[in-house]
């Protein structure tokens, strides 16, 4: 069936103690990239558009905890479309049980997945292929196993096995929900327990349907899982670069106004706003980098809410812009062209004011100042430009 015609939920189980990590903290919590491993799992599946809906299981005492983490990256970058949260059980069964239960949105014949919530790297690309595999009997994702496969007694080796029939399991798998809840019912009465989905519906005669998975969607379980997830989190950030560009005229009866900074000097710059020309660069570089446009399509100057407007107030609401996005601030570096005021006394300010108004660290944001050795618009004192780049990680586009 296909997955465009049926209603796609999922069941995320985030409700371990995580002892194998050793870390102190159950192992969803654990930071990659400044952020818990089971908002980079949320996150990546909510990027699947088909995604109705999520129910998350956390430690029932971390539950007020799971559910700060959620709204806070909410109100940032996202983590997918969360109905609840619920205290999960002893086992992981006792926990997906829960989870279904509770997703109380779900019709009898939709999908739902059920994923691990410490495998951040679910391949969102092969999810149609999932749901549309789901029918009768569920479907799974698997990987072929690539080594030579062991059986062993103790230390000793006494024997191996024929690869060539083996497959590793992985979620999210997926399930008609009537279907799976009643399985996972049926397993809490007859008190059985078991390490996946798939083997439970096994248990009741079943037989699911492989789908080849990826070896990138692997389940951060021990401290040596670590650093390969960080470096995928890394390498996974999409970055993007923008550049800015800016002119204003100088002349009499304006105040100058530079990075957010008012500077004495004999000229201002005209403009709607506070016609910061620097700010104007480094907002069109960031706009850009986020494929938004420019400052005329937010700050048009035939809208009177802009006039004089403090450009640094600009600044504010294309952070968040950016942000509403899911973009990340990497870099600003901003070269202001004039032959005179010196601005060198103030560049620690104009970063400053940079950085606080986007709510980044001062070292991401760089500024400069040059002449023109007397030439061009500039070099005669007529006006002053500004250049700008910024590069963006991140983002939902």
């Amino acid at each position: 069936m296909e997955a465009s015609r049926i209603g796609a939920w999922a069941v995320v189980v985030a409700s371990g103690a995580g002892r194998r990590m050793g870390a102190g903290i159950a192992k969803q919590f654990l930071a990659l990239e400044g952020e818990p491993i089971i908002i980079h799992t949320l996150r990546a599946l909510g990027s699947w558009p088909g995604l109705k809906g999520v129910v998350v299981t956390a430690p029932e005492s971390e539950l007020e905890t799971m559910r700060e983490l959620i709204a806070a990256a909410a109100a940032g970058s996202g983590a997918g479309p969360v109905l609840r949260v619920v205290a999960g059980g002893a086992q992981r069964s006792d926990s997906v049980r829960i989870g279904l239960e509770a997703l109380k949105e779900a019709a009898d014949a939709d999908i739902v997945m059920i994923h691990d919530g410490v495998r951040p790297f679910a391949p969102v690309d092969k999810f149609d292929e999932l749901i549309g595999a789901a029918y009768p009997d569920g479907a799974l994702f698997v990987v072929p196993v690539a080594d030579t496969v062991k059986r062993c007694s103790g230390d000793s080796v006494v024997g191996t096995e024929d690869r060539s029939a083996l497959a590793l399991a992985q979620t999210p798998q997926a399930f008609p929900y009537k279907f799976i809840l009643d399985a996972h019912r049926w397993a809490h009465e007859a008190a059985v327990c078991v390490t996946d989905d798939s083997s439970l519906v096994e248990a009741r005669g079943y037989s699911p349907r492989a789908v080849v998975g990826s070896r990138a969607n692997f389940k951060v379980t021990t401290p040596e899982d670590i650093p390969l997830a960080q470096f995928m989190i890394a390498g996974a950030a999409k970055m993007r670069i923008g550049h800015g560009y800016d002119v204003h005229r100088l002349v009499d009866g304006r105040p100058l106004i530079l990075g957010g900074v008012e500077i004495v000097h004999e000229l201002g710059l005209l403009g709607h706003s506070d016609a910061d020309v620097l700010l104007h660069a480094i907002m069109d570089a960031l706009l850009g980098a986020a494929g938004l446009g420019d400052i005329g399509r937010h700050f048009p100057d035939t809208d009177a809410r802009w006039k004089g407007a403090s450009s640094l107030d600009l600044l504010e609401v294309v952070g968040g812009l950016l942000r509403s996005d899911g973009f990340k601030v990497s870099s600003i570096d901003a070269t202001l062209v004039a032959q005179r005021p010196k601005v060198a006394s103030h560049v620690a300010q104009m970063v400053a004011n940079v950085a606080q108004a986007l709510g980044i660290a001062a070292q991401l944001v760089n500024i400069k100042a040059t002449t023109t050795e007397g030439l061009g618009f500039e070099g005669r004192e007529e006006g002053i430009s500004a250049h700008a780049v910024a590069a963006l990680s991140g983002g939902a586009r």
